[in-house]
């Protein structure tokens, strides 16, 4: 056991008053070891998840060949009659048979990977691998996370694309320069924390260390979970890494690109609720394109699932699409709490929108929307926003939706796709001035 010292400071009704924290340091690096062991096994890992998607697509293929064949011999009964039947039974045969032994050299090709050697970096640990892997996780991570996939990452801090062990001895030798002031980044769907380096460019948090001083702490998640489940990991994480943190947190900054934005808001307001020694911390949220009232490319999906599922021969891409992971789902309204979960029919055709959270009180809370037209009022630009997030929703505006963003906190940037959004010189000025220390701030 040891003793952790930290000043709380007097806002959202938190006592000024200096708390010592008993924390024991063995289950804490429990916590920390569950996070890198799995990243064992990620080559192996990904073999067999290759082979199941291959076996799967075969499955889909035959679904699709069975539904057309059924839709040609159907007619063809209807005109011919009876002279049909006894291609379609040699046709079917055939069919079957090919499909079955497909499915048999898979299933013998996933014993051969499950011996595969692990030599060289994880991939996880490479740029391109990351990238890889976080594609394959916004699709479909919830599913693997609950298979425990090493392939499904655990919210942790990264540097240089290794995770960061959350104890003092971890925590001190990836931070040898840590300050009072922590700069929060957290990556969109599909991201890992290499997209911040856009355009090989240093990162927003690069350039606030030599700025003002703060300290960069990159977060890699599974995109795929839950919105509401990211939260509460986020929520937990930041509890731990301000007691064990080299010397006192005096000042948390939180940014999110896309997604990221609506973890933040999520592990915001769960850290309130259970009053977490980090949240009266916390000075500044950014919000990077983040889709506060929803995503219309998750909606298109959606609609495109269920349109596709009303036809047999259409049914099996449904299936495909509906496969989309629980973190594209939050997206169709913007989601950020458990109590958003799935509905009745997830599948449906209308879907209920949330609770619109209230923002964190005391905090100021920064956003940028970007379009691709220089005017956001351009007829185009309206419908298509930077993309794939509309610009009321980076504002969290709209006539029945209201999320608390004021508008002299928020910048435009025209001329720019989403993406923009996560490495720009124009954004970064605004974000340092809005960083810069002793700021007065104004409550929300």
């Amino acid at each position: 056991m040891f003793d952790c010292c930290r000043l709380s400071n007097r806002r959202c009704g938190y006592p000024a008053v200096t708390e010592t924290i008993r924390v024991n340091e063995r289950t804490l690096r429990t916590m920390s070891s569950r996070r890198l062991v799995g990243e064992q096994g990620e080559v192996r890992a990904l073999a067999r998840l290759g082979l199941s998607e291959l076996g799967k697509a075969t499955v889909g293929i035959a679904r699709v060949h069975r539904a057309t064949s059924a839709a040609v011999f159907g007619t063809l009964d209807l005109a011919i009659g009876r002279p049909v039947a006894p291609v379609r039974t040699v046709h079917d045969a055939v069919s079957e048979a090919v499909y079955t032994s497909i499915t048999g050299v898979l299933d013998s090709a996933t014993i051969v990977a499950d011996a595969l050697p692990e030599t060289g970096p994880q991939p996880t640990r490479t740029v391109r691998g990351a990238a890889m892997i976080g594609i394959l996780d916004g699709l479909i991570g919830d599913a693997l996370d609950d298979e425990h996939s090493p392939l499904a990452p655990q919210m942790a801090p990264r540097v240089g694309g290794s995770p960061v062990a959350v104890t003092t001895d971890g925590l001190a030798a990836a931070y040898p320069r840590a300050t009072g002031h922590l700069v929060v980044f957290l990556h969109g769907l599909m991201e890992t924390e290499h997209a911040w380096r856009l355009g090989g460019r240093p990162t927003y948090g690069a350039r606030l260390v030599d700025d003002i001083g703060a300290t960069e702490v990159q977060i890699r998640y599974n995109t795929g979970r839950h919105i509401s489940d990211n939260g509460a990991t986020l929520a937990r994480l930041l509890s731990e890494m301000v007691l064990l943190w080299p010397v006192p947190v005096t000042r948390i900054s939180l940014v999110g690109h896309s997604m990221g934005g609506l973890v933040i808001r999520s592990a915001c307001h769960l850290g309130t609720s259970n009053r977490a020694p980090w949240v009266p911390l916390v000075t500044e949220t950014v919000s990077l394109g983040s889709p506060h009232l929803g995503a219309p490319l998750a909606r298109g999906v959606h609609a495109a699932s269920s349109a596709l599922r009303m036809l047999s021969v259409t049914r099996p891409f449904g299936e495909l699409l509906r496969r989309r992971s629980a973190g594209v789902r939050d997206l169709f309204h913007g989601n950020v709490i458990a109590e958003d979960g799935p509905s009745a029919d997830p599948d449906g055709w209308w879907q209920a929108p949330g609770a619109d959270v209230p923002l964190l009180a005391g905090a100021r809370h920064l956003f940028v929307t970007a379009s691709l037209f220089g005017n956001p009022r351009h007829p185009l630009g309206r419908f298509i926003g930077d993309g794939l997030v509309l610009t009321p929703s980076g504002r969290g505006f709209h006539r029945s939706r209201r999320i608390g963003f004021r508008d002299e906190d928020g910048m435009h940037l025209g001329r720019a796709n989403h993406f923009t959004l996560l490495n720009h010189d124009d954004i970064y000025l605004w974000l340092r001035d809005g960083l810069r220390p002793l700021r007065a701030l104004t409550a929300g």
